[in-house]
């Protein structure tokens, strides 16, 4: 869930803050959102993972969390009065998702730390995730039993397969847009216990990469498979992924449709998991920078905040700040696909955030936390 911060307009340099809030609210007066108390199970998860997976928090009432009547209480406070929320959808929102793999050849585990461990629990029916990544769950599954691949152990650093990362895109054009979103494909990237595609086990990285193309890719009556990637992590941190990424099957290039703009995104770039609460976002966000604004995008990742706004604001100049320097790529291929009309002057900036110098001339500042 994302939520947006709007500083008043008499101050020199506009900050607008996008993020998920959970804050200690003082004693003010709060009229919360209206909840209709017939709606509570109407809008109840139903997840029989809920008990054991530590991903969802909320069990009923989804259309209204805990944390809004917190956040209008911290925003009244600031004198904010026009705050909104937009809950879209409640159940198969997750478009992005990264996942263990544990357990054992012969039954693999595919999903989330329980709470305070490091025991995954297995998620084949996740209420959250869009259903295709639920699809592409157990096709992987299927693939590691058949093939005989080794989950990642912990304890001893040995196996195969350590992480997945599944990303769906709903931009398909050839679709009509009603049917974009529950036929979207799948981006799988296999997370590889070795050090490049030249180890002694890539063999069976290769083999499980064929299995999910096989059987999930553009022969298949129902094409699932957007495309396969491998990255290659051996260290024994809690850091999911390593530093080399390969391209294996399928399209190279990965493109979303977000706040009016396509954008393109790597799987090493960071990307939104709830693709249409992040356009709901920007589209609102859209509306309080005024025209020929200048701005400076704060974590841009890719840069879907600043582009977005120097297209539909027609942005005097926008400056994307990221200290992953794998974004940038997606920010130069998101910039080849703007209109051409637009005159922005636009640059992506490979730097820490958080000690970045703010020229005068800026008149909004976005950060995205």
């Amino acid at each position: 869930m994302a939520l947006s911060f709007f500083s008043p307009p008499a101050l020199p340099i506009h900050r607008i803050t996008c993020q998920a809030l959970s804050v200690a609210v003082p004693s003010v007066a709060v009229a919360p959102l209206p909840v209709n108390p017939n709606s509570s199970l109407s809008c109840a998860l139903n997840c029989t993972h809920f008990q054991s997976c530590s991903g969802c928090t909320q069990e009923y009432n989804l259309h209204h969390p805990v944390v809004i009547d917190e956040a209008i209480g911290f925003f009244n406070k600031l004198g904010i009065k026009d705050f909104s929320f937009d809950s879209c959808r409640l159940w198969g929102w997750r478009c992005r998702a990264k996942l263990a793999v544990r357990g054992s050849s012969t039954n693999p585990l595919i999903g989330l730390y329980e709470e305070g461990t490091h025991n995954v629990v297995d998620i084949p029916d996740c209420k959250s995730h869009h259903p295709n990544i639920n699809a592409a769950v157990q096709l992987l599954k299927k693939g590691i039993i058949e093939l005989n691949v080794e989950p990642y152990d912990e304890d001893q650093g040995t196996g195969d397969l350590r992480y997945v990362q599944m990303a769906v895109t709903t931009h398909d054009t050839s679709l009509p847009i009603p049917e974009r979103y529950k036929n979207g494909k799948v981006q799988v990237s296999l997370v590889w216990n070795s050090r490049s595609e030249n180890s002694a086990n890539t063999g069976k990285l290769n083999a499980l990469a064929n299995f999910l193309w096989g059987n999930g890719g553009p022969k298949r009556k129902v094409h699932l498979i957007h495309s396969v990637w491998a990255n290659f992590q051996t260290s024994s941190n809690n850091i999911i992924f390593g530093n080399r990424w390969r391209h294996l099957l399928g399209e190279r290039d990965f493109w979303e449709h977000i706040g009016g703009i396509d954008v393109s995104l790597v799987p090493s770039s960071f990307g939104q998991a709830n693709t249409r609460a992040f356009d709901s976002l920007l589209r609102k966000l859209q509306k309080y920078v005024p025209q020929g604004a200048s701005v400076v995008d704060l974590y841009a990742g890719a840069g879907v905040i600043g582009l977005s706004l120097a297209v539909s604001r027609k942005c005097r100049s926008v400056k994307c700040v990221e200290v992953n320097k794998e974004s940038r790529q997606s920010f130069e291929k998101t910039v080849e696909r703007l209109p051409t009309n637009v005159e922005s002057n636009i640059s992506w900036h490979h730097a820490d955030a958080s000690i970045v110098s703010l020229n005068k001339s800026i008149t909004y500042v976005i950060t995205n936390i």
